[in-house]
């Protein structure tokens, strides 16, 4: 399967294609949703967008799980901003992951001060714990995951200027960072950080400390329930600016998007259905109802590409 999309995409180079396979194990392992929805892409496509995961990947590990005998996070990020800067201007060569990402960079004219601004958001995690309000909080929002929709929309392809479908982009991958605030507030709160504005929830009198007693006890007090649907309000508004974007995409892009938008957004459904209990389990789709999304999907998918469907997508069959 890997070969083929990398014969697809028309990387030949030996080196390049190791690097390619690196970050696509990369995604297999740690972003099943994600992985499942790239699935749904053309084969040529895939490549890139694992590459970029794996990237992403690759930083925030360095963040969220620190390893003393690879040096300080901090340092470690260092170290990947020199490797990234050397790969953006060497196109292929590096690290695999590095190698990866220079080389889909180039090929799509990824502008740079996109993996500046996303470094720069996982360098905040290394000292900021708690967002004021929400101006703060979108800061870090904007280099965290809104450049990853600004940075795989070239590759995804669009019907329109991508100037014109790139506000949908950058809002799909907002709407996917707040979905996951929630999901993973006590993992979060278990590193030491809160990603909700602090001004709101103190409009239901809801502070860390209250927080931290609903993890401590796994359990949800009523005010905090009420200032978390608030915040699952906001995260709706920001899938509801995101998805008339996918008619954008290039029609063999959307069933990729359009899934992986549906699957994020039931994880909001099931946190809503659990009544917010998210001090005590994980809210998650199922494997079952993810088959059946990607499913029905797949058909489009493959009825968009077997007919040649019309847009202007990125070439991402172009030797390189």
């Amino acid at each position: 399967m890997i070969s083929a999309e990398l014969d697809a995409a028309a990387i030949t180079d030996p080196r390049l294609r190791r690097a390619y396979r690196h970050c696509r194990d990369l995604n297999a392992r740690h972003g099943r949703t994600f992985f499942l929805a790239t699935r749904l892409l053309a084969p040529a496509q895939r490549p890139a967008i694992h590459a970029l995961y794996g990237f992403a990947r690759w930083a925030d590990d360095i963040v969220d799980l620190p390893d003393p005998g690879a040096g300080t996070p901090g340092a470690r990020l260092d170290d990947l901003t020199r490797q990234l800067s050397s790969g953006l201007d060497t196109p292929g060569w590096g690290e695999p992951v590095v190698a990866a990402v220079g080389h889909t960079a180039a090929r799509y004219n990824l502008d740079s001060n996109l993996f500046q601004a996303f470094l720069d958001s996982m360098r905040m995690d290394l000292t900021v714990t708690d967002y004021p309000d929400r101006p703060a909080l979108d800061r870090y929002v904007y280099g965290s995951a809104e450049v990853i929709g600004l940075q795989v929309l070239p590759v995804l392809g669009a019907v329109c200027p991508q100037s014109e479908a790139a506000p949908h982009a950058a809002a799909l991958g907002k709407a996917f960072q707040l979905t996951n605030f929630l999901r993973d507030i006590a993992e979060d709160l278990d590193r030491g950080r809160v990603y909700l504005p602090a001004d709101e929830l103190a409009a239901f009198r809801v502070d860390r400390d209250r927080l931290q007693w609903c993890r401590d006890h796994r359990r949800t007090d009523t005010r905090v329930r009420a200032a978390l649907a608030a915040q699952h309000a906001v995260a709706r508004r920001w899938y509801a600016r995101a998805m008339p974007g996918i008619d954008l995409l290039h029609p063999i892009s959307r069933p990729c998007v359009a899934t992986a938008a549906v699957l994020y957004g039931e994880i909001l459904d099931r946190i809503e259905k659990h009544d917010f209990a998210v001090f005590s389990e994980r809210a998650t789709v199922g494997r079952a109802r993810r088959a059946h999304v990607a499913g029905s999907a797949l058909a489009r998918a493959l009825w968009a590409r077997r007919n040649g469907r019309s847009g202007t997508l990125t070439p991402a069959t172009t030797p390189v």
